[in-house]
């Protein structure tokens, strides 16, 4: 069967398609947890710094003293949520921290924020645990720091410091707690997953939730988090490792390709969001539905399959794909029609007819373009009809008409065509016309 004519790409379903109140109601997505941003804690300072005192809606019976770090010799008391620390402030100035910047402000004439339990400096937007792993990271020996990299059971302890220390710009132990979180994340195990110590998570369906319940957290989750840390520290190493992760999960399953392409999407990951919308699109483009209110009663959400087993996208997520599917599959059109150009080699144009290597390339190119192993690939598919063609090039015995220097142009000629789509693949699932 020959594809010489495009066939109109028809919906998968006839209720994809949502009104304009439908389109404001869809927006739960996969990704429960929204990216850490810095959050501003000074009225004055866009700088991420310690916040002024505010009224605390805390009354004092609900306010602790932390186990390990309130310690009898602190010169500066910190309330984190509902927890007290009191550590030295010599600590706290260390690595130009923003700390050390507000302590350098001059108080006025109120009294001295942190000097007792009554006034202390409230910092938000941490957890308590949190704030405990950082602690932990400015008082640990130097035994304790290397102990750290000896297990993963440690990554989220690390990924706590490194965020916190982003926060308050240590940037010297946010760079220390990055570097290991690398070197955990890519060491060499006997499992295949990128995080042995922590469970898998099945793919969820409309029957229920991934099987891997419980108090751990599971791999897909840390991998988001992961990669949102990445993208806050702005660790070009740590984000390059998760995205390459992403690639081979995104593999395994539709729920992690659809993870992947929504993180790209959150983050905008140009890198990864042309492969994981790739990914999507060859694993569920017949079985795609936009979410709905009949999802929302059924307590479905973006990333799951419904009742027919059909994945639920984002009215964006869904468009996007429509398009990527249409100019894939023109974007094939114009190559069948067309074989990739190369320069002839100089020996051809000394030696032999450029017009007969030319109708011999041309040739190959028509007969391998409608081969059975071409053709039994989907329309939209570029990718893979160019790696077949290329399997049929190497295949291919002598040429009569065609030097075999321009035979091994003609063969690079492929290979660039391949990484061209590859690397503009986000461009074919954009929003532009």
């Amino acid at each position: 069967m020959s594809d010489t004519d495009i066939p109109p790409f028809i919906p998968p379903d006839e209720d994809v398609l949502l009104d304009d109140h439908d389109e404001e109601v869809a927006t739960v997505h996969l990704l429960q947890s929204p990216p850490r941003k810095r959050a501003r804690v000074h009225e004055e300072d866009d700088d991420m710094k310690p916040s002024p005192r505010s009224p605390s809606p805390r009354s004092p019976s609900e306010i602790v003293r932390d186990d390990t770090f309130y310690l009898s010799d602190g010169s500066c008391i910190l309330l984190v949520q509902n927890t007290l620390f009191n550590v030295h402030r010599t600590i706290l100035s260390k690595d130009s921290s923003s700390f050390g910047t507000m302590f350098s402000l001059p108080q006025g004439i109120n009294a001295a924020e942190g000097q007792s339990d009554d006034n202390p400096i409230i910092l938000s937007g941490d957890t308590v645990a949190e704030f405990r792993n950082f602690l932990w990271a400015l008082y640990a020996l130097p035994h304790e720091l290397i102990l750290v990299h000896s297990t993963q059971n440690n990554l989220p302890r690390l990924m706590d410091i490194a965020r916190v220390a982003n926060k308050y710009s240590f940037k010297s132990l946010e760079t220390w707690a990055l570097d290991v979180i690398v070197e955990t994340v890519t060491r060499k195990t006997s499992s295949s997953h990128p995080f042995p110590n922590v469970p898998s998570s099945s793919p969820q369906s409309s029957h229920g939730q991934s099987s891997s319940q419980g108090t751990h957290t599971t791999s897909n989750d840390q991998t988001i988090a992961l990669v949102r840390l990445a993208q806050l520290c702005n660790h070009e190493r740590l984000l390059n490792t998760m995205v390459e992760s992403l690639r081979k999960l995104m593999t395994s399953s539709l729920q992690n390709a659809y993870m992947a392409m929504t993180l790209a999407d959150e983050l905008d990951l140009r890198v990864l969001r042309g492969a994981a919308y790739l990914e999507v699109m060859q694993k569920a483009m017949a079985a795609v539905v936009v979410y709905r209110h009949e999802h929302q009663a059924a307590n479905l959400h973006q990333g799951q399959l419904d009742n027919r087993e059909r994945l639920i996208v984002s009215p964006m997520q869904h468009m996007r794909l429509l398009s990527g599917y249409h100019r894939l599959s023109l974007a094939w059109e114009e190559l069948r029609l067309a074989p990739p150009t190369f320069e002839h080699a100089p020996s051809c144009g000394l030696n032999w007819h450029q017009g007969g290597c030319v109708g011999s390339w041309s040739e190959f190119w028509r007969e391998k373009s409608k081969s059975d192993a071409v053709l039994g690939l989907g329309l939209a598919d570029v990718l893979g009809r160019l790696r077949a063609v290329l399997k049929e090039f190497d295949k291919w015995g002598s040429a009569t008409y065609m030097h075999h220097d321009c035979r091994m142009l003609a063969r690079r000629a492929i290979n660039d065509k391949l990484k061209s789509i590859q690397d503009t693949l986000p461009d074919y699932f954009s929003d532009d016309d």
